[in-house]
């Protein structure tokens, strides 16, 4: 693919529009306040999506004008608390107010403003619920949401209130002056507060701000892996490694906000040494996502986040991918894609967190509409400065065949024929308990006509952030990624939680065939006997199917009534069958899936007809094997795919 020199203005079509200049409010209006043309089909998708995801939050905005303490917030389908991040939404209501002229998105968004005093603190932060003890870095994400709001909209606002609001922009941005270093948390508040304080920098005229911004800029570059240049910093401490040898990596945070504040920065800046390492990084980065638009984040760091098109808090990759859509056309492709999963997860205006929270009668929370609006917004107001974007460029994961292996978490990608595969032994642990795809476990089996058929959950659903998670409402939690388990004693023992399992592939061309070793461990990382035996878990992939085999090494695991678990994703509704012990059948729209073994199937009791997963948000039919109880046999599950 011939590549284009970056940031000539003769040739980047967004560069234009970040020369320095003097800042008015709205200047941009004229240009592109107006709807898409209808022949755009990206800018009208994300035209209509925009309005309707406005229109849910307006149904959902509190309206009691004589209780200040809700009035203007917006209510939470599904959480108990108000989220302070609402305000964001001040946003995508003005840019809705300008593109449709109707008056009640403005008064939206200026209700919503008046209620973040709620949340404001005297050193000009906000916090992430009204608790002035609450986490108060996310006011890095109100002060961009208020600053484009001002930047493209600032003209529907009467003169007092916009001095007001710019006031207020600019006690955000001090603190944010003050606080912020690449040491300060995760590394997605140092990349996002360059964005911030360039952008507000320009608007204040605060020069100092904009050499800050660049520091950060400048300090973040050290925190891309080789070789792939994978964005790490996701945990602290940021500059931690693992037993491996690994850092903390997340796709969740670093597609949907880090890579977004970054690539926005460069632009401003005309950064071409810096634009040339982004488009590196996102094009390893693009390697995860799926054909259909998903990201596979099955083994990031912060998975407990993870819904399948993306991280529950964050923002979306459409201004990273879709700002460099000039550079590398896959990138618009998967911007598009992503786009369109998103609206296939929304009903009534509000984002739903899974492919099947409303499936399994789950509520949304409006924490993911509020923020996926405003990247859309920003989208818009750039009009015809973003490259033509659209989905005909194959995106990596569609056309590829093989192994590719990203030594720096120990993730490998496998494609052969319809088949999509990605094997995790990542040890870098958020937090104790937060466990995502290990052990060297099949972390997500896709297929060509009927999309996630495996996928990986956390080995075990807990809240990591309690302002930030829905709480599980089943009284059962199953995990969804495939493993061997047992439970000895009243403790679940699985391969999940083994941090040291070996992992080694070789691909003949006709199939590939990976080799895991691994032991079982509790949550804890205990291991006793007799469960102190190895483990040999193998996954074949040819065009036809793919085959999982498990035992044991050796004798010392007599006796232990392990189990391989095999959940295949399926939503409530799809028919399923077992014409006889060792085979079931998943009738899809895009095929039938078939399990069948050289042992008996059971499928798992559960509370309803399918168990549920928070993370990624999908229903699945939990079927599971038998290992010999002597020890000295193997399970043999093969996978089809039947049209």
């Amino acid at each position: 693919m011939q590549r284009r020199t970056f940031i000539k203005t003769s040739t980047l079509g967004c560069a234009g529009m970040f020369l320095a200049r003097p800042f008015s409010y709205g200047e941009e209006i004229s240009q592109n306040g107006a709807e898409p043309p209808a022949d755009d089909a990206f800018r009208q998708m994300i035209s209509e999506l925009l309005k309707d995801w406005c229109d849910g939050m307006l149904r959902v905005q509190i309206n009691e004008p004589g209780n200040p303490e809700l009035h203007g917030a917006l209510g939470c389908p599904s959480c108990d608390w108000i989220h302070g991040r609402c305000m964001d939404a001040v946003y995508p209501f003005l840019r809705m107010a300008q593109q449709t002229g109707d008056e009640k998105y403005l008064d939206a968004g200026i209700s919503v403003f008046e209620w973040s005093k709620n949340v404001s603190m005297p050193d000009g932060s906000w916090t992430v619920i009204p608790d002035p003890t609450s986490w108060r870095g996310i006011t890095v994400f109100g002060a961009i949401a208020l600053a484009e709001a001002l930047y493209y909209h600032g003209n529907l606002l009467e003169s007092a209130m916009r001095d007001q609001w710019t006031e207020r922009l600019g006690q955000a941005a001090n603190y944010i002056y003050k606080t912020f270093d690449t040491a300060f948390t995760n590394i997605n508040y140092a990349a996002t507060g360059a964005y911030a304080l360039n952008l507000i920098g320009e608007m204040l005229d605060k020069p100092e701000y904009l050499a800050r911004s660049r520091v950060l800029a400048n300090e973040v570059q050290a925190f891309f892996t080789d070789p792939h240049k994978l964005l790490f910093g996701e945990g602290r401490p940021t500059d931690r490694k693992s037993e491996r040898g690994h850092y903390g990596v997340d796709l969740g945070y670093n597609v949907e906000e880090s890579l977004n504040g970054l690539v926005m920065y460069a632009l401003r800046e005309k950064d071409e040494e810096f634009l040339a390492l982004l488009n590196r990084s996102l094009e390893n980065h693009l390697e995860f996502i799926l054909p259909d638009g998903g990201w596979d984040n099955s083994w990031g760091t912060r998975q407990y986040k993870w819904t399948y098109w993306g991280s529950r808090t964050c923002d979306g990759c459409q201004p990273a991918f879709g700002l460099m859509a000039d550079v590398n056309p896959a990138f618009g492709a998967a911007a598009y894609r992503n786009t369109r999963l998103l609206r296939q997860c929304t009903h009534d205006g509000l984002l739903y967190g899974g492919l099947h929270y409303r499936t399994h009668d789950l509520k949304p929370c409006v924490h993911h509409t509020f923020t996926h609006a405003k990247p859309l917004a920003y989208l818009l107001d750039h009009g015809s400065h973003v490259p033509v974007i659209n989905d005909d460029a194959p995106l990596p994961r569609a056309i590829s065949d093989g192994v590719k292996y990203f030594p720096e978490i120990s993730v490998w990608l496998a494609a052969r024929g319809p088949w999509r595969a990605t094997v995790s032994s990542y040890d870098w642990i958020y937090r104790p308990g937060a466990q995502q795809a290990s052990g060297g476990s099949l972390a997500m089996l896709w297929h060509e006509t009927t999309g996630p058929i495996m996928t990986a959950s956390m080995a075990r659903y807990i809240v990591v952030e309690s302002n930030n998670q829905q709480p599980n409402p089943d009284p059962e939690d199953i995990a969804l990624t495939p493993r061997l388990e047992t439970i000895r004693d009243g403790k679940w023992y699985t391969n999940l939680y083994d941090l040291t399992a070996e992992v080694d592939y070789t691909d003949d061309s006709e199939a590939i065939l990976f080799h895991v070793t691994t032991r079982l461990q509790d949550e804890d990382r205990n291991t006793f006997d007799p469960l102190s035996s190895k483990y040999e878990l193998t996954y074949r992939f040819d065009s036809s199917q793919v085959e999982i085999r498990a035992k044991a090494v050796n004798t010392g695991a007599r006796n232990n009534s392990t189990a391989l678990a095999v959940p295949i994703i399926s939503p409530s509704g799809e028919r399923v069958s077992q014409p006889s012990s060792d085979r079931i059948e998943i009738f899809k729209p895009g095929g039938t899936v078939v399990v069948a073994a050289n042992v008996p199937l059971e499928i798992r009791d559960t509370e309803r007809d399918r168990s549920f997963n928070m993370v990624p948000g999908v229903q699945a039919v939990p079927i599971q094997a038998m290992l010999p109880a002597d020890g000295t046999g193997e399970v043999i599950c093969t996978i089809t795919v039947a049209k």
